[in-house]
């Protein structure tokens, strides 16, 4: 009996149950753990090995124009925009979004069955990774040699078989055959370490924010440190600069005229941050309601910047010592330079095998926290449904299922069909997961006070110049292959229109706040264009903005709307050319398939979001019912009334004259129940 309790204090130390908020929500035990957690979901291979690959075909300074922008103008936003729902909405993406509309639990859904479907191939590209690690004790490493290391790594870490390739006819029009995948047998040693490494992510994650925030401390601290070593290392090597200069001391102002280079630089962006995954929400959830939801969104994004382009350095250190320069016209997968140049690299160094240990240690330990939070989004999801099922059960099922899911990615086909499961979520739905994202929030929240003030036909109108704009300037652009038609023809859709829509719009009540409200067009221009995001905004700052807290600017609905959405939608519009050219591969076709699976998911949520009700709890699902305010977890808080209302408060009309008065304030929130 001593022994029993003496090993349950032992396991309440290793794995403590997690702290409770007011709420009754777990907690996390500190701000630095979650912190922590959310740095190491974007501090993972994409930052070792998936951007320097990606920096090597785009190499020069022009790279960080459109790298810079996609952080400032659309990581940032977005990721201001997950953490604050999830933390002022106490829930997951489903909860979240529910309370903006009950239509949006469909946007909800979307980042969750990306995180479900990422994780499986993630884990067994660690599985890889575990092959590398294992082979680096054996001396000499068995990529010596004169191109062995090609040789390891495709017979022996991916271990597929060469298909035999399908082809297109020479106009492009039809597939002359379809690529055949000889072999489909399991890979064993791949199994076993997938099942190895499943085991991890359940062990991180089966007990809640508690356990997780200690274990977040030994996946993020141990690699920063172990980076640190080896950029130091690759940097002393000789002709290391010449490396280094490729990048930092190279301009090609010619590369920005390609759409591909901003796609790609986008696409890294989501990749490495980490957002449309859900993972940001569901964590934020459990921080405290009233933490700095800004500044934590500024540290998690800036850290991911700093450490991915420090990271690069290794990289090119090597690139220089093996003088493997580019070649024009000749791109390497996103994976190849880190699975091929660094494992080279600890060839050239005295110690190789250290240096080999200490590499796939690294990738092994970063993969890995990138791992067990996309699991624990969708984890999340099960356990915020309210289902009567404790989480360490919830955790293990889930675990278990993914396991078997990702047994194809073990086969003699399964690097083929990573590719093609990888190419088409990353360039289809997590762009379209982060597009609706932003786009509902600043166009659907309190979509009724518009319509109060300025008319159905007018809103419907102008938001059909919205979509429109969008729709008809990716469609001119492509179909007349010019790109500054097709920006043209997308902007004067939506000048026309949205010009019609507030001629056509009734006077509002409230004339809009400052500049906006001088005159009757300015005032109906502004409902349509403006409100719905500056109400969110300032709603959200209720509950985020504390005194000593950085409030979410007013540029943020601006940015969201007008800048994420229509770029998005153009570098989705790039992905169906893409596949009108890879049409022959069948893994391919699978990929795009399972794509629009999940954009069928969201657009169903829309249509009939009664079918998600499942995943929230039945006491919750009316919450984006009710207005006066800003809600979180059945506290209605009427900013603008000058007072807090209970839940059972009804929400009250109020009358013309009293609208008035409120309006006056700056974004003042309209107190019409929808």
């Amino acid at each position: 009996m001593v022994f029993v309790q003496y090993l349950k204090k032992v396991g309440a130390f290793l794995a403590p149950p997690p702290k409770k908020s007011e709420d009754g929500r777990d907690q996390w035990p500190s701000r630095a753990a979650f912190l922590l957690a959310a740095m190491g979901g974007c501090a993972g291979q994409g930052n070792l090995i998936r951007y320097p690959s990606v920096l090597y075909n785009n190499y020069g300074l022009q790279w960080f124009i459109p790298y810079l922008l996609a952080v400032f103008f659309i990581a940032i936003p977005t990721l201001i925009l997950e953490i604050s729902i999830g933390q002022a909405y106490r829930g997951g993406t489903v909860i979240a979004f529910n309370n903006i509309n009950k239509r949006l639990r469909g946007v909800g859904m979307g980042p969750i069955l990306v995180s479900f479907i990422v994780t499986q191939y993630f884990v067994v590209n660690l599985a890889w990774i575990m092959n590398y690690f294992r082979n680096s004790f054996r001396s000499p490493l068995p990529w010596t040699g004169e191109g062995m290391l090609d040789i390891f790594y495709a017979d022996h870490v991916i271990a597929n078989p060469d298909p035999i390739a399908g082809s297109l006819s020479t106009d492009g029009k039809e597939v002359i055959s379809y690529t055949e995948y000889p072999s489909v047998g399991l890979l064993g040693e791949t199994v076993g370490w997938t099942a190895f490494v499943w085991f991890l992510v359940w062990i991180s994650i089966f007990r809640g924010v508690g356990l997780t925030g200690r274990v977040v401390y030994f996946t993020m601290g141990l690699p920063i440190v172990t980076t640190i070593i080896f950029v130091g290392r690759a940097l002393s090597l000789d002709n290391a600069a010449e490396g280094v200069r490729l990048v930092w001391a190279t301009w090609r102002g010619g590369q920005l005229a390609s759409g591909t280079v901003w796609q790609t630089c986008v696409g890294q962006v989501f990749f490495s941050t980490g957002i449309g995954f859900g993972y940001y929400t569901s964590y934020a959830s459990y921080n405290s309601k009233h933490s700095n939801a800004v500044v934590d969104a500024l540290a998690i994004c800036g850290s991911n910047v700093l450490f991915e382009n420090f990271a690069a350095f290794a990289v090119f250190g090597v690139v220089g010592f093996l003088e493997r320069w580019p070649e024009d016209g000749v791109r390497l997968g996103a994976f190849v330079v880190g699975f091929l140049t660094l494992p080279e690299a600890t060839l050239q160094m005295p110690g190789s095998n250290f240096w080999a240990i200490l590499l796939f240690f690294t990738l092994i330990v970063l993969g890995f926290s990138s791992a067990f939070v996309m699991l624990d989004a969708v984890a999340t999801l099960v356990v915020d449904s309210g289902l009567k099922v404790s989480r360490p059960i919830i955790v293990t099922v889930l675990t278990i299922v993914s396991f078997l899911m990702c047994l194809p990615y073990c086969t003699e086909f399964g690097y083929y069909l990573l590719d093609g499961i990888d190419r088409w979520i990353n360039n289809i739905c997590l762009i379209f997961v982060v597009w609706s994202e932003v786009v509902s929030a600043s166009t659907v929240y309190r979509w009724r006070d518009v319509v109060e003030q300025t008319g159905m036909p007018a809103f419907a109108l102008y938001n059909f110049a919205y979509f429109g704009g969008q729709l008809v300037g990716v469609t001119v652009a492509h179909g007349r292959e010019d790109p500054a038609i097709g920006a043209g023809a997308g902007f004067g859709t939506f000048v026309v229109f949205s010009i019609i829509a507030a001629i056509i719009s009734k006077t509002p009540i409230i004339p809009a706040p400052s500049f906006w409200g001088r005159n009757a067009f300015l005032s109906k221009f502004w409902y349509l264009a403006a409100y719905s995001g500056n109400q969110i905004r300032r709603d959200l700052n209720t509950i985020i903005g504390g005194e000593k807290n950085l409030k979410i600017p007013s540029v943020w609905p601006v940015l969201l709307r007008y800048v994420c959405a229509p770029v998005l939608a153009i570098i989705f519009s790039f992905a169906y050319p893409e596949f009108h050219t890879l049409r022959y591969d069948p893994l391919m076709i699978t990929g795009f398939i399972v794509a629009h699976l999940v954009l069928l998911a969201i657009l169903l949520g829309c249509v009939m979001p009664r079918y998600y009700e499942v995943f929230i709890p039945p006491e919750r699902v009316g919450e984006g019912e009710i207005l006066i305010g800003q809600l979180a977890r059945g506290e209605i808080v009427s900013e603008n009334a000058g007072g807090v209302k209970s839940e059972e408060s009804p929400s009250p009309r109020v009358d013309a004259e009293a609208l008035k008065e409120v309006g006056r304030e700056e974004g003042a929130g309209i107190n019409v129940k929808p």
